[in-house]
């Protein structure tokens, strides 16, 4: 059963109903469809902790969709089941896949930041000073990145980079 047939949830029948309509009225070609229809779907069981069924929605779409903008999201959102499995090396590869088709896309460049904030803590908590600095100071290039696009959001990543003066000098 396709995943949009068995959505219980008041707000996935009604994004799926009103995806539907937009894909029947937009003039786009019949691989595009399908794509959208993958990522849908790969949308949808990752909301439900399906990260299995969710990545091979994903993997399909990626297979069949063209736009590098739409497939920058894609990348995006398997780097985010990645990420919630703590497969952070995984994720950050997908991240950058996305980054790279689109390079205004501050959610990636966020969660590259917190997984790099993350391996900082990892290392200080071994005494690894080297690395978590590394580590701390990636973290603070990507967050700069991410607040220079999105200036409203990551208050917390802007109060830490304030806080450990990791501002643009660095």
């Amino acid at each position: 059963m396709a995943r949009s047939q068995k959505n219980d949830n008041f707000i996935d029948k009604t994004f799926t109903v009103l995806a539907d309509i937009v894909l029947k009225i937009l003039p786009t070609s019949k691989e595009e469809k399908q794509a959208f229809c993958y990522y849908r779907d790969g949308m949808s069981a990752q909301a439900e902790g399906e990260y299995a069924e969710a990545l091979e929605n994903y993997y399909e779409a990626l297979s069949l969709e063209e736009d590098p903008y739409d497939r920058s999201y894609i990348f995006y959102n398997i780097g985010l089941i990645y990420t919630s499995n703590g497969e952070h090396i995984k994720a950050l590869e997908y991240y950058h896949k996305a980054l790279e088709l689109n390079p205004k896309l501050p959610q990636a460049l966020n969660n590259i930041a917190v997984i790099y904030h993350y391996q900082g803590v990892q290392a200080c908590e071994k005494n690894n000073n080297k690395i978590s600095e590394d580590m701390f100071n990636k973290a603070a290039k990507y967050w700069r990145q991410a607040i220079y696009l999105a200036p409203n959001n990551y208050i917390e990543a802007q109060n830490w980079i304030k806080i450990t003066n990791r501002g643009v000098n660095n």
